[in-house]
């Protein structure tokens, strides 16, 4: 776990001083940014999206397999700002599937997350805000772990989490740089669906049984916990028309297991080619113990204990923005 921390923290600490040196352009594609609202001190912007990827053969001699891969997603943002207070929303929702030859159509994205955060200052000179932060994600539709598409591995609300806590938060002018202390964080891990709470999936208390198979107790549906919680953000422009922005959540439950670290890190490239076209090339890493790995052992699928989970995208689409 230690090797994974440290292999993580020194990713972010190269990311953020190579990219840090900025490179000076004399011409930019124009970007479109958000209205304030002056009478009502808030800033809205709104994102819409749709990314898409195919590739087809026809008598191609070294082989291969068709396929079409889409993705849609949205971001919707409301910022408050007046002197010393901040509130900030944002609602993101991402979908994706993919189709290939003679295989069924599986799913690739699946993101609903909502996240809030209040802050106050004691003057305009300050960088520093006292922040409470509450953050909520689930997914939209059930998920496999492919090719067993007849048993579920997860579904919406199963698991949902929340995070609710407060703490202190650095963020610059632009909020290209944000740092959130929270010593103070309670997460609480939803399983709705009775089958996968019995099981004990995603950390929650799993079924009890008699030797004779029959239940005794049922699995519980909701776990809370209480935790330090440490979230950062760096945006960066590195190049012409290219933005790096990595986001990275660090928490260690006070209760169980003190010290093991759940991590959360997401790494996105945007190459803008114009207003309305945009590259993506991202990576996702996540480590938690209560999330524990499925393989498949002789054409049954076993449980086994956590492991490093990894998802790398690269898309190219249209984004449009109001």
């Amino acid at each position: 776990m230690s090797k994974v921390l440290s292999s993580l923290c020194l990713l972010f600490l190269f990311s953020s001083t190579v990219f840090s040196q900025k490179i000076i352009t004399t011409k930019q594609v124009p970007r479109v940014t958000a209205q304030r609202d002056t009478l009502s001190h808030w800033v809205k912007k709104n994102q819409v999206g749709f990314d898409i990827s195919e590739i087809a053969f026809l008598n191609w001699s070294a082989g291969g397999t068709s396929s079409i891969s889409g993705l849609l997603k949205s971001k919707f943002t409301r910022v408050y700002t007046q002197e010393n207070y901040n509130w900030t929303n944002e609602l993101v929702m991402r979908y994706g599937l993919n189709k290939q030859d003679g295989i069924e159509v599986r799913k690739t994205e699946d993101v609903f997350q909502y996240n809030t955060a209040f802050g106050y200052r004691k003057d305009t000179l300050s960088n520093w805000y006292h922040t409470a932060k509450l953050n909520f994600n689930t997914q939209f539709t059930n998920g496999y772990s492919y090719p067993n598409t007849n048993t579920a591995v997860s579904k919406p609300f199963a698991p949902a989490y929340l995070f609710a806590g407060v703490g202190a938060e650095y963020a610059n002018k632009e909020k290209s740089r944000m740092l959130y202390i929270s010593p103070f964080t309670s997460k609480m891990t939803f399983v709705l669906d009775q089958r996968l709470a019995d099981l004990g999936t995603f950390g929650v208390v799993k079924a009890t049984y008699d030797t004779d198979g029959n239940l005794l107790t049922p699995g519980q549906k909701s776990k809370i916990e209480l935790g330090f919680l440490v979230t950062a953000l760096y945006k960066q422009e590195i190049a012409k028309n290219i933005t790096l922005e990595n986001r990275i959540s660090l928490y260690s439950d006070y209760i169980n297991h003190f010290g093991n670290i759940d991590i959360d890190n997401d790494l996105l490239v945007e190459l803008v080619v114009n207003n309305h076209v945009k590259t993506n090339i991202g990576a996702h890493i996540i480590y938690d113990d209560d999330i524990k790995a499925k393989e498949e052992v002789e054409g049954v699928q076993v449980t086994v204990g956590p492991k490093l989970q990894l998802k790398q995208v690269l898309g190219v689409g249209i984004v449009y923005a109001f």
